[in-house]
């Protein structure tokens, strides 16, 4: 299956239907079943003791997901989170944005299933990973 929409179609998307976070993320790559998106880390995404805290981190890879599922089956604003389980495995180095690695796993009429690995950018080693499940809309 081939990507819907590409970089520029989920940049535009994502200014449209949420711009008061688009400016956080860049689409970086768009593949079959997959995305990969930059997190533009700044101050108010820190916690105490200068780390990403976890709710950012969460939005990323939530954020990831639902643009991989996009990019293979359109627009649908309304595909929703169902279910995240999330493991924070090492802390993001300071002063790096952060890398989204999303990969749809099974992609369903009704649901899509998948998982995104964050890094820190220019480090091999996952700071953490998530499976998350989406409810796609009727289309």
């Amino acid at each position: 299956m081939v990507p819907v929409m590409d970089e520029a179609a989920l940049t535009a998307f994502l200014a449209r239907e949420f711009p008061q976070v688009a400016d956080d993320f860049v689409v970086e790559t768009v593949a079959a079943h997959g995305a990969r998106i930059r997190f533009r880390v700044a101050d108010r995404h820190l916690r105490p003791g200068g780390t990403v805290s976890g709710p950012s981190i969460f939005a990323l890879a939530d954020v990831a997901m639902y643009l991989a599922l996009l990019a293979m089956i359109g627009p649908q604003a309304l595909a929703v989170t169902t279910n995240c389980a999330i493991d924070f495995m090492r802390k993001p180095a300071a002063g790096c944005d952060l890398i989204a690695e999303a990969r749809i796993l099974k992609l369903g009429r009704v649901l899509a299933v998948g998982d995104v690995l964050v890094f820190s950018d220019g480090s091999a080693a996952p700071v953490a990973r998530a499976g998350l499940t989406y409810s796609i809309p009727p289309r």
